[in-house]
């Protein structure tokens, strides 16, 4: 039963964390629906989350090399400052649109849980996200990915300021904002998905120290690589779905999900 379980909930964290539907959402809803431990398991969380990690990773492995090694390159080689000084930005640009998020988590992570993190509030949080996805439905932009400027920077990380709260999607709250900013869809699923690291890595970084001394990481070591595995593959085939949804202008779909979801959270525990 505990590997039907984990691997049920790896796949829920690999469908949910690409797509614009709020992973950390969907868990919270699980976990008042079944009512079971499993969902309570922080540690499981930190493992299916690297395994979406790893997936995101591997799909862009080249551009993170490519933005690092030319990141580098800039600050030691001065030769080579004018070639790489647009990656250079970018990555600067990047750390921006992290900073918002990173004192708000920091200062009143917390305090935003405590208030918000309930079923009610979970609720109007996907109707919010689905509002969001729904007035960007048609907009395309023309900024390539060097085309950012540190407005747009600003801007996205301010959006994401209020992905802190359950139930409002990260990754669509920030491909909204760098749509209305004007970039491409091609450049905002992209300048998306690369923020996602930062927060990613931090997030699991103040998480390790808890894995490693979990006393449950012996006894469900199968099961948690049973969830790990499945999320890592469904998390790359899902992006995969995701990116081709977003070419084609039809990530407006998620907002018909999201105002079902609502609807459903509203009349189930009302």
């Amino acid at each position: 039963m505990n590997y039907l379980i984990y691997l049920i909930l790896g796949i829920i964290q690999g469908f949910t964390e690409p797509l614009p539907i709020s992973s950390s959402g969907h868990i919270f809803l699980f976990k008042n629906i079944f009512n079971t431990n499993m969902f309570n398991d922080l540690n499981f969380e930190i493992v299916a989350n690297f395994g979406s990690f790893l997936a995101i990773l591997f799909i862009f492995r080249k551009d993170i090399i490519d933005l690092i090694s030319s990141f580098f390159t800039y600050l030691f080689n001065k030769e080579k400052r004018p070639v790489n000084k647009s990656k250079f930005k970018y990555c600067l640009y990047l750390i921006v649109s992290t900073i918002p998020v990173g004192i708000v988590g920091v200062i009143f992570k917390d305090l935003i849980e405590e208030k918000f993190s309930n079923l009610y509030f979970l609720g109007f949080a996907f109707l919010i996200t689905a509002l969001m996805l729904f007035l960007i439905r048609n907009k395309k932009g023309t900024k390539e990915d060097y085309d950012i400027t540190l407005k747009d920077a600003i801007i996205i990380g301010l959006f994401q300021m209020i992905t802190i709260m359950p139930g409002i999607s990260r990754s669509g709250t920030v491909l909204v904002a760098c749509l209305l900013v004007g970039m491409k869809r091609s450049t905002a699923l992209k300048y998306t998905f690369i923020l996602y690291f930062p927060i990613s890595v931090a997030t699991m970084l103040l998480g390790v120290s808890d894995l490693i001394v979990a006393h449950t990481l012996s006894t469900l070591f199968i099961p948690y690589l049973i969830g790990f595995t499945a999320s890592l593959i469904v998390t790359y085939f899902t992006y995969k779905w995701l990116s081709k949804l977003v070419q084609n202008g039809k990530l407006w779909k998620f907002s018909i999900y999201c105002i079902c979801l609502a609807i459903f959270i509203f009349i189930y525990f009302r």
